[in-house]
């Protein structure tokens, strides 16, 4: 009689058996074997846990590598999702693609379970102990240790910051007003229509268009909003161009 107690459920043939017909059953367990590294999808029926069991010699989704859980309908809290048969020891990468947002607990026995924030995608491993089988996370990680706490300090830019240190998660914001000697203007507000001056390494300065007509004259030193200065032909001026053209 043919057994079934691998990892990957193939038809193991009895000593003997299907004289003249194993060629097809090793030929399907190969495809089953090829099935083991590939992709596939399973759906979620309802709004509860569910088990999907990887079927005996038979081509099913739950046998894939990379195994995609999509729902039916929007799932409201967390669900249990339990990969049997509980004896089977395997790799999977188990991606939550459920609608609802909500995270999908992978488990085999009684033992340790690895959840699976919606959108995520994490690797995990069964040790197949039967009732009291645990799902292992296996999840590559960088050796050297992580990031345990990250803060951030304006220093001289003028700027303050709130809401670090930031251990895991969270929101560091930066407020204030940027210093000239960090590529800012060293103003919060600057009056509309003004010309902007520099200032060395203070705040920069402003020039108003002053009153309609006005134009940017330079005293020498700095620029200026003033009158353009009286145009046309003076008295004496006119006095010396008559006399020139005789009359």
């Amino acid at each position: 009689m043919a057994t079934y107690v691998n990892n990957l459920r193939l038809k193991e043939i009895t000593t003997g058996d299907e004289d003249g017909t194993w060629g097809t059953s090793t030929n399907t367990n190969l495809e089953l074997i090829t099935d083991g590294f590939s992709y596939g999808t399973k759906e979620i029926a309802a709004d509860a846990n569910e088990t999907f069991t990887m079927p005996d010699a038979t081509a099913d989704a739950t046998r894939s590598l990379y195994l995609k859980f999509t729902s039916a309908v929007d799932l409201t809290a967390t669900r249990e999702i339990t990969l049997g048969p509980n004896t089977v020891s395997k790799t999977w990468i188990i991606e939550n693609a459920t609608t609802g947002g909500q995270i999908i607990t992978i488990k085999q026995g009684s033992g340790a379970t690895v959840n699976v924030a919606n959108g995520s995608k994490v690797m995990v491993v069964t040790d197949g102990a039967g009732a009291g089988a645990a799902v292992l996370n296996a999840n590559p990680t960088e050796v050297g240790g992580s990031v345990t706490s990250v803060d951030v300090s304006g220093g001289t830019t003028g700027l303050t910051t709130s809401g670090g240190p930031v251990t895991t998660s969270g929101t560091i914001t930066l407020a204030g007003t940027l210093a000239v000697a960090n590529g800012g203007t060293g103003a919060t507000t600057i009056t509309a229509n003004s010309v902007v001056l520099g200032n060395g390494t203070s705040a920069v300065q402003t020039v108003a268009p002053g009153t309609s007509g006005n134009i940017l004259t330079s005293n020498g030193t700095t620029w200026q909003s003033t009158a353009p200065a009286a145009s046309g032909i003076s008295a004496g001026l006119s006095i010396a161009l008559a006399m020139v053209m005789g009359f």
